[in-house]
């Protein structure tokens, strides 16, 4: 059995479910609050696309903190005390800015 198709269609039937969600918020809480016009479902999923270019990665990339990395903490591992002092020391120094 073949399911390679279903990878394909489920991020394609999200994408279009999510644009619906963002209508319906939007055309609920936008025109009380705001006093703006409602939407309709295609610029709803045009504003949902945007918001994702703008502020997202639609959900791709390595979403692991650096010290995760294996090649980082080997690195660590393997670094001296007075290189563990020096890294402390400008770790500090970048987080007191």
């Amino acid at each position: 059995m073949n399911r390679k198709p279903i990878f394909v269609f489920i991020p394609i039937a999200l994408f279009f479910a999510l644009g619906g969600i963002v209508m319906l918020l939007w055309n609920w809480l936008i025109p009380i609050i705001f006093g703006l016009k409602t939407i309709t479902y295609l610029q709803a999923l045009g504003l949902f696309l945007l918001s994702r270019i703008l502020l997202g990665s639609f959900g791709f990339g390595n979403k692991r903190p650096p010290f995760a990395n294996p090649k980082f903490r080997e690195k660590m591992m393997n670094m001296t005390e007075e290189e563990r002092q020096q890294f402390r020391e400008e770790w500090k120094s970048r987080c007191k800015r």
